[in-house]
């Protein structure tokens, strides 16, 4: 018979079949946001996978990346949170150009914007030029808040409201991977049906573009509301991009430059062991480009 403790230790080995070959995906830039290493929702050794059999000129974390305010309520660091860590370093050490720009939950950083820390560069906002001589602008978007927050108190509640969604979120990926099914966001599901939450992310989506159109970029690239998109917008007869990441909670998304300058939103797909394209757009150096779109919606 199997003790209690030895079936608890059983339980935090990471997946065995994330352990199989996989062939490597290769990219121009990477924008990934909203990790939040420290909290037990992360999906670290999903993220840790996408990682190791990638490869990257560029990769830009936009905030949120260890949640810090999880860490202050209870200490939570897995070995896979760590391996997380010491891979981006490795990758920042191998000659990849890491940016770092902090978000809320990891706010502690940004007093050492402009600083470097072994390879990554901290920074508030950042420029990045595509292939195709594009400029994208990233931010992590938590100071749009006061344009999407009817008040605090909502906020604290919509808060507290997604604890609710993230613990039943577990509690429906345990039974599914007992019974073999890859994981699943409940939490995406619900939010995509509920009509205040569209409104907010609306909202929020409005206030970014704003923002973009001031500082006229061709696309802006954000994290903080863990609702992947690529879409194409005009405001005040200015084209722009609109690209949200997404977050390694729920959805375990990311945006990605290809080596052609194509711009794509990708999830972490559990089956195919690849990050598969959500929504493609074709950046060509003229005001034509093309989208090809693959999904409606992430969840």
């Amino acid at each position: 018979m199997i003790s209690q403790s030895k079936k608890r230790n059983q339980q935090r080995q990471p997946l065995s079949h994330l352990t199989h070959k996989t062939k490597i995906q290769h990219f121009h830039a990477m924008w990934l946001s909203d990790v939040h290493l420290g909290s037990i929702d992360c999906k670290a050794e999903f993220l840790l996978h996408f990682l190791n059999h990638s490869q990257c000129d560029y990769l830009y974390l936009v905030g949120d990346i260890v949640d810090v305010w999880a860490l202050k309520k209870r200490v939570y660091w897995p070995d896979s949170h760590d391996k997380v860590i010491k891979k981006i370093l490795e990758l920042a050490a191998s000659g990849t150009q890491v940016i770092y720009i902090p978000g809320n939950h990891d706010e502690a950083f940004k007093a050492y914007a402009d600083s470097h820390f072994r390879g990554v560069t901290l920074a508030k906002q950042h420029i990045h030029e595509s292939i195709n001589g594009k400029r994208f602008l990233m931010l992590h978007g938590d100071q749009f808040d006061s344009q999407v927050c009817v008040s605090r108190a909502y906020a604290k509640l919509g808060d507290h409201l997604y604890d609710v969604l993230l613990w039943l979120n577990r509690q429906l990926h345990a039974v599914r991977s007992s019974m073999g099914y890859p994981y699943w966001s409940l939490a995406s599901y619900i939010k995509l049906r509920v009509n205040k939450a569209q409104q907010a992310i609306n909202q929020y989506r409005n206030a970014v573009l704003r923002y973009a159109v001031k500082k006229q970029v061709d696309m802006v690239i954000c994290g903080h509301i863990h609702q992947p998109e690529l879409s194409q917008h005009t405001l005040n007869q200015h084209h722009l991009i609109y690209a949200n990441d997404g977050d390694w909670v729920e959805n375990c998304t990311l945006i990605a430059e290809t080596l052609e300058g194509d711009v794509q939103l990708l999830k972490w797909d559990e089956q195919t062991l690849q990050a598969e394209t959500v929504r493609n757009i074709q950046l060509a150096r003229q005001d034509d480009n093309k989208i090809t779109p693959q999904k409606q919606h992430v969840a």
